[in-house]
């Protein structure tokens, strides 16, 4: 009797979790062996007398900072991070040289300021905090970047005497063909006051005839600015707003969008996965690389992990352990800079974690990577982004061990920019 297919999978599951173990118990024991061999060199380097200048000079903590690494030996690499609230300008890691000289500039920790892209809009005052900024605004504006108009209304009045010619309007006249609707008239004394509707004014001549204001222009060219924040439509009396595609009109003016994943309004297939983005959706699939000598199995929908590699394949030992994919919504010019992601390691076997940028043109002029912690490196966009426009930012984090490489792990971020700010 042959076993069926199902038989053959459980055995090769077995198989897989066998190889899995014998390969972290062979790295475990290489590690423990690497140990006692430093632990040799170490006790055997304390009986020989140490060479005179055989080290570098001493390297001294920046103010509002820290330094990671304590040996000034040859080939030795030093760390320096900066406290919260502060950015590091100069060089973060410094390698002891043959010549006895550190590579790199000593570094220094700058207050981070969050006013420096001067957010506040339309003559706001940026009021620097840690780790984020208000905005006190100039009269006539409201929002957390100054960035929304204070609605004000008009009721015009124009008064006429008997006999005599109108008063001007204190708005400008209507365009020709508005709504034009009576105006209230009452005589007291001799002398006749006509009064219009919110949303009209007495029309040029005739003193007794109300034309429709449009408030949209009014207001796009008065002191408090626009009335809404994507489109406004004139109405008879008044004015109501309109959004664009993909999103609901909020607060009478502003503009919200719609989560299409969410609410179900997409037509992604059920093999990809939906992604809300401002102003619309997008449907993503997540496939496994095909890498040569090694190979990839998804345990997640946005990762996949190479499957254990054979202990004489260096090749495969080279390419990286993890994929994962990120899909971030972000809108147009957004403020720079700006955390956008963070990457941590969940467990330390190394003694150091390097991050890198991949890649090159639109990515490398928006973004940059910068170390946290010891652990963590997080994505930095340094120049607003126009969109719409789809990015592709590519971290690498390197698991090290005495300069070694242990681990590569590769984390694909892709930004959906949106054509609109808000």
């Amino acid at each position: 009797d042959c076993p069926n297919r199902q038989e053959i999978l459980g055995t090769l599951k077995q198989v897989q979790k066998l190889l899995s173990a014998h390969e972290a118990s062979c790295l475990q024991s290489l590690r423990n062996l690497r140990k006692k061999i430093n632990s040799l060199q170490s006790s055997a380097g304390k009986q020989i007398a140490k060479p005179v200048n055989s080290t570098c000079p001493k390297l001294d903590a920046p103010i509002n900072g820290r330094k990671l690494g304590k040996s000034h030996s040859v080939g030795h690499e030093v760390h320096f991070l900066c406290d919260h609230g502060y950015e590091i300008v100069g060089s973060e890691s410094r390698v002891c040289q043959e010549s006895l000289t550190w590579t790199g500039q000593h570094p220094t920790c700058r207050d981070f300021s969050e006013c420096a892209s001067s957010p506040c809009l339309n003559g706001g005052t940026c009021v620097d905090k840690v780790n984020k900024f208000s905005c006190v605004c100039a009269k006539g504006w409201a929002g957390e970047t100054c960035q929304s108009p204070v609605p004000t209304f008009f009721i015009t009045r124009t008064n006429t005497s008997a006999g005599s010619a109108s008063a001007a309007s204190t708005l400008p006249a209507a365009t020709a063909g508005m709504h034009v609707r009576p105006s209230r008239c009452t005589t007291v004394q001799g002398t006749t006051h006509c009064t219009c509707e919110q949303g009209y004014t007495i029309s040029g001549r005739d003193s007794y005839s109300c034309t429709d204001i449009d408030e949209c222009e009014v207001f796009h060219n008065g002191p408090a600015g626009k009335l809404c924040l994507h489109k406004c439509i004139n109405t008879a009396g008044g004015y109501r707003c309109s959004c664009p595609a993909g999103y609901n009109v909020t607060n009478g003016r502003s503009c919200k969008d719609i989560d299409e994943c969410a609410t179900r309004q997409n037509n992604c297939p059920k093999d990809q996965m939906c992604v809300n983005t401002y102003g619309g959706f997008q449907c993503v699939q997540v496939d496994c690389p095909k890498i040569p000598h090694a190979t990839y199995v998804k345990t997640s929908p946005t990762r996949c992990e190479r499957n254990p590699c054979p202990l004489d394949n260096r090749a495969c030992s080279q390419t990286p352990n993890v994929f994962s994919y990120h899909y971030l919504a972000v809108v147009s010019n957004l403020s720079a800079p700006r955390v956008m992601f963070r990457i941590s390691a969940q467990r330390k076997l190394g003694d150091m974690l390097r991050f890198t940028l991949l890649g090159g043109g639109q990515v490398r002029r928006h973004f940059t990577v910068q170390r946290s912690d010891h652990q963590t490196g997080q994505l930095m966009l340094v120049s607003p982004v126009q969109g719409p426009i789809t990015l592709e930012a590519e971290v690498e984090m390197s698991e090290l061990e005495k300069r070694v490489q242990l681990g590569r792990y590769l984390t694909k971020i892709t930004m959906f920019v949106s054509q609109y700010e808000f």
